[in-house]
């Protein structure tokens, strides 16, 4: 894996990092795709949840760019694999998890 792929990994998860880190940390849900003000009892706790599964998310693609650059291991290329099914199952966490602070109409 070349340098510049590790770089462009690096830079993809510092900017998910930042996101998480502003919805968790400073608490601008209106960062979050979908948020409606008007529907939301808890918004701290939106934020809060949100932000560290966005944060979950940004790990793991760093975990995912030091595989590829070190390749420590044959067929090392199958992170995407694990990579896919984990971004995916934090995806899945993430919407429905947010139901929960939604108020029942």
């Amino acid at each position: 894996m070349s340098t510049e792929s590790a770089a462009s990994l690096l830079v993809a998860a510092g900017f998910v990092a930042v996101l998480g880190i502003l919805i968790k940390y400073f608490g601008m849900v209106n960062l979050i795709a979908g948020y409606d003000p008007e529907k939301v009892t808890d918004k701290k706790e939106l934020a809060d949840f949100i932000g560290t599964n966005a944060l979950y998310v940004a790990g793991l693609t760093v975990i995912v760019a030091a595989v590829l650059y070190t390749q420590p291991f044959e067929g090392y290329r199958g992170v995407w694999i694990v990579y896919l099914i984990g971004v995916g199952s934090l995806t899945i966490r993430m919407i429905r998890g947010a139901r929960q602070f939604e108020a029942s109409q």
